[in-house]
């Protein structure tokens, strides 16, 4: 079943924002610290994962026009007004808002390689460990974000299973029409485009300031596009 590591690791996320729910007796000054830990945490991840590019210069022109049309898009609003409607419907989350909750969990969740290469990995082979292992450290993640953010994290589980389970799809017929030289090379790149948004993420999660990372998202397709062109063009000539 191609979506088995998908599930999971939905799964463990619900499961590790209940579990955080039910720990919201924690002194406030612990929740603190604890979000700081995991923003440098987070931070030191996007910099592990941006140092992997082959090609920096890809990294940059990617972030940049990403960023161009993410502000276009204004894609960061429509996650918060999307947060900001669920909110609406089940009420207040106590803490802060659903939204913030909803936006930050969803952006740690889906940004990153594990998320492709897992995908890829459970409909290309139908393996599941990287998946699974994602779906452990989503879980822990979830349960410390809802002790400080409330239970908004809870609905970023649609967004990871949609993501995560259309990539698994797309992946069971990728072998055909995608070599595998292209598909590595993207992943490279892809894994420093996205760190560098991790980074930024670890950044917002410690408070230093507020960067509107979804509105970098479309430089994960702008890494593809040009990987796509540089690659068929050294196969040209």
């Amino acid at each position: 079943m191609f979506l088995l590591g998908t599930l999971v690791n939905g799964l463990l996320i619900i499961i590790g924002t209940l579990l955080g729910k039910m720990l919201n007796r924690i002194p406030e000054g612990m929740k603190v610290t604890v979000m700081y830990a995991i923003g440098l945490a987070v931070m030191v991840l996007g910099l592990q994962m941006g140092l992997k590019s082959e090609n920096f210069l890809i990294v940059i022109i990617s972030l940049v026009v990403g960023a161009v049309v993410g502000e276009l898009l204004k894609l960061e609003d429509k996650l918060n007004d999307l947060g900001g409607w669920l909110e609406s419907k089940v009420g207040s989350n106590g803490k802060g808002s659903i939204s913030e909750g909803f936006v930050t969990a969803t952006l740690i969740f889906v940004i990153g390689a594990m998320a492709i290469i897992g995908a890829l990995d459970s409909g290309i082979r139908g393996d599941h460990d990287v998946l699974y292992t994602k779906s452990i450290i989503d879980g822990f993640t979830a349960l410390i974000l809802t002790t400080t953010l409330g239970i908004g994290v809870i609905f970023s589980t649609i967004p990871v299973v949609l993501y995560e389970g259309l990539i698994a799809l797309f992946a069971t017929q990728i072998d055909r029409f995608v070599p595998k030289e292209l598909m590595d090379q993207f992943i490279v790149e892809m894994t420093a485009t996205g760190g560098v948004m991790i980074f930024a993420i670890g950044l917002n999660l410690t408070g230093m300031v507020k960067i509107k990372v979804a509105n970098l998202l479309p430089g994960i397709v702008v890494t593809g596009m040009i990987v796509t062109f540089l690659f068929s063009y050294h196969h040209m000539f």
